[in-house]
């Protein structure tokens, strides 16, 4: 993916919601979300060039998403991984917290820059590797946005999106509303996701890649006939395992193309729709 707003609240009746978009080469052969066939357990989009995920859930309520870290001067080893092997992996993986140790103390380099994060109804870790440092840790409570740098990073499309989220939180008791009584959720988070409008130049980032490119990757919803925003998904995780799971589809210049909502409990999956 390349920008998620979550929320994080452990010990609620919903620890987490978070909702992203996947920004890509409309070329790309990319399989809907769905059960996997090779691992029933796990749903997901799945990247059908490369066999790797950008967001997926496996049963018994455990959560990977990923996004890229966009830097032109990071060095990646010859014949670097791809980094959506890193989700199929933590879903699959015996011991999250020993897996992504290992990854913290060396073994993330094989990969080129990328954050991961990891959930379960009662922890989140977020990996960090970039150029300048490549560093694990747990996410502290609260609303918390990730795009193409580190955690919350201020780019002005993920502070509109955490913006968006973080009103939810206003007047609404949390630890005692049901999981849909959360008032921006999921619909004015989504307006946010969709919004295709540029940064100004005074607020674009300056990630390496030339001003022309900077601001069409600016936009929260990228619109292109060969890149752009190729889904939206969000999810809710609750305390108990849960996990109820939606991907929108969207083709070139951002035209439509379907809807899947999944449910995945911690016992059997069920389709919702």
């Amino acid at each position: 993916m390349c920008l998620i707003s979550f929320a994080w609240l452990p010990g609620t009746p919903t620890p987490l919601r978070l909702m992203g978009n996947r920004d890509e080469f409309h070329a790309r052969p990319t399989a809907p979300l769905a059960e996997w066939q090779d691992n029933p357990d796990i749903v997901g989009g799945r990247d059908l060039e490369a066999g790797g995920s950008w967001l997926a859930a496996k049963r018994g309520g455990v959560v990977a998403a990923l996004t890229n870290v966009r830097d032109p001067q990071l060095t990646v080893p010859p014949g670097a991984p791809s980094r959506g092997e890193l989700v199929a992996d933590a879903l699959q993986c015996n011991d999250i917290e020993a897996w992504l140790t290992t990854l913290s103390q060396g073994g993330a380099l094989r990969y080129s820059g990328f954050n991961l994060l990891v959930a379960t109804p009662q922890r989140l870790w977020h990996l960090h590797r970039g150029r300048e440092r490549l560093a694990l840790s747990e996410v502290p409570p609260g609303v918390h946005g990730l795009s193409n740098a580190d955690l919350n990073s201020p780019w002005p499309k993920l502070v509109n999106v955490r913006n968006a989220l973080e009103q939810g939180f206003l007047n609404t008791d949390l630890s005692q509303s049901p999981p849909d009584a959360f008032p921006v959720w999921p619909n004015a988070v989504q307006r946010a996701m969709h919004n295709p409008q540029e940064a100004s130049i005074k607020a674009l980032p300056d990630t390496g890649v030339g001003l022309e490119l900077e601001r069409q990757l600016s936009a929260a919803f990228i619109i292109g006939e060969r890149y752009g925003t190729r889904a939206t998904s969000w999810l809710t995780l609750d305390a108990q395992g849960k996990i109820d799971i939606t991907e929108q589809r969207f083709g070139p210049l951002g035209r439509f193309v379907g809807e899947t909502t999944l449910t995945l409990p911690s016992d059997s999956l069920e389709p919702a729709s």
